[in-house]
């Protein structure tokens, strides 16, 4: 059943939904979602402007867009609301013209990490006798009133409570940068999850997992030329042959005069083989850095930059949402059929970005892998590990096409999409009431994007 797309945009400490001008002058959504760290994700609204229009006379000169204003975004098909970025507004361009409605206000903006990165607290803050998974949540919980956020943080193996008489573990710079500094000591990663409702983000402080994300949707396959059907519009691939590296620890040991080197296996049980084919590494690189830490700590961090080096199969394509019947999340697992048996299998997708226009709703999307030719892989780590993490509720597939992958006729905007998934169990914070949903009683929180003439 055909479904009309629903752009929901949400401005301000309250917000509250974007006035009708701004909707109406709205002519493109761009919104980029990473696999997290150094990298934050973030947006870009385009506003077709005059200078009598209610954007240039009233709400510029009121300070209505100007940073660090809050930006939710929201896609809503067939009553089910997909929340695709939660941020702040950091910049403002435009460019004048002098035709009448073809000046652009461009508004760029990140995610909420941004404001986890404004205050430089130093040295001032102390944290005795707490693990750094207690920090993570403690920094975490002071966002929440404001904005939502909710932590979500799986314990690593080297849980290290410090004794007080010890040493007191003190915070060096800004809340973002501490924990990502705390993630790096163990191999993990740091993002922030928008939704499940608007105006709540999950903060994932864990390891970079390499499988399918419970609390998202397990999107269906993408195809290309397969039977003669496709629901991408492009999709290629790339095998970069001397990225894959053999990382070695040197470790001394008595009566040996020189160190004897320990290959640094690249598949864990996060990080598992997504292939049957595993390429040989053609550089061997020994790790350094790692005297400071104790022998686990280095186990784990020579793991994670293991892992890493190991994707050396990547994909870029494109995506049309009406074909493809859903949108793609990134962080979590797609098939790809129909590109041949060395490059079709599970692939991670580790970004994606939005582009939505009037009556137009796009994707691009990068794909990584560590192995060849896909298939189950034979090694028994990669089995069933993802439902092992504690916290998470078991995957629920999304509803998608049958293998066969009958594709319909496009319809006039957007098809419906499935249900986004379970919402993890976690509590509304205190703070600014949470706008209702589309449908749901009371008026409604979003604003039709216009369709284009004649689309």
């Amino acid at each position: 059943m055909a479904s009309d797309l629903t752009l929901g945009l949400m401005i301000g400490i309250g917000l509250d939904p974007a006035p009708r001008s701004v909707m109406e002058a709205l002519t493109e959504v761009s919104v980029r979602i990473g696999a997290g760290g150094p990298t934050p994700s973030g947006f870009e609204l385009k506003l077709a402007t005059s200078t009598r229009s209610p954007i240039t006379t009233q709400l510029l000169p009121s300070g209505y867009f100007d940073p660090p204003t809050r930006v939710v975004i929201t896609a809503t098909l067939a009553g089910s609301t997909t929340v695709l970025m939660d941020g702040v507004i950091t910049q403002q361009d435009v460019s004048p013209a002098d035709e009448p409605g073809k000046s652009v206000l461009s508004l760029k903006g990140e995610d909420l990490t941004r404001m986890m990165d404004v205050i430089d607290f130093g040295a001032l803050i102390a944290y005795p006798a707490m693990p750094a998974e207690a920090r993570v949540a403690l920094m975490v919980a002071k966002y929440a009133p404001v904005y939502g956020i909710v932590p979500l943080v799986i314990p690593s193996i080297l849980i290290d409570v410090p004794l007080p008489n010890e040493t007191i573990p003190q915070q060096s710079g800004t809340d973002l940068a501490y924990i990502n500094t705390l993630a790096e000591r163990v191999g993990y990663t740091f993002y922030l999850q928008p939704g499940p409702l608007p105006g709540m983000s999950i903060a994932y402080w864990g390891p970079k997992l390499q499988l399918a994300i419970p609390f998202l949707t397990n999107p269906p396959p993408l195809a290309i030329d397969w039977d003669g059907r496709s629901n991408v519009e492009s999709l290629s691939f790339s095998f970069d042959g001397f990225k894959k590296t053999q990382f070695v620890v040197l470790v001394k040991i008595d009566d040996v005069p020189i160190p004897i080197p320990i290959p640094v296996p690249d598949v864990t049980p996060l990080s598992p083989p997504l292939g049957q084919k595993d390429p040989t590494p053609l550089k061997i690189t020994p790790l350094v850095g790692l005297s400071g830490y104790n022998p686990i700590e280095a186990a784990v961090i020579a793991l994670a930059k293991a892992a890493d080096s190991a994707n050396v199969i990547s994909g870029q394509g494109a995506l049309d949402v009406l074909r493809y019947g859903t949108i793609l999340p990134a962080r979590t697992i797609v098939q790809v059929q129909g590109a041949g048996i060395t490059y079709d299998g599970e692939y991670f997708v580790s970004s994606v970005t939005h582009t939505i226009k009037p009556g137009s709703y796009k994707q691009s999307f990068t794909l990584q892998r560590n192995r060849l030719i896909g298939g189950a892989a034979t090694d028994p780590l990669s089995a069933g590990l993802g439902q092992l993490l504690p916290g998470f509720p078991g995957g629920v597939p999304a509803a998608g096409p049958p293998p066969g992958l009958p594709v319909p006729a496009p319809p006039p905007l957007m098809p419906a999409l499935p249900s986004p998934g379970p919402a993890l169990p976690v509590p509304v914070p205190a703070g600014p009431a949470v706008p209702a949903l589309p449908g749901a009683s009371g008026a409604s929180v979003t604003s039709s994007l216009p369709a284009s003439p004649g689309g």
